[in-house]
């Protein structure tokens, strides 16, 4: 048996049924995933606010 195909012999019975999420997990994923991009983008802005300031700091430095 090959290492490649070793796992698609197991029944798919998962793969049959259909995905049950109720209304209130919907919304609780949806506010967490915001939260996480939320923060995701200030730690963006604040490297490179700092990537800035940085910047500025070598460029008067060798002037």
């Amino acid at each position: 048996m090959s290492m490649l195909t070793h796992g698609f012999e197991r029944s798919t019975g998962w793969a049959d049924r259909p995905a049950r999420m109720s209304r209130e997990h919907k919304v609780q994923l949806r506010r967490l995933a915001l939260r996480a991009l939320a923060v995701l983008s200030m730690g963006g802005v604040l490297t490179a606010l700092i990537a800035l300031k940085t910047a500025i700091y070598v460029w008067h430095l060798h002037a």
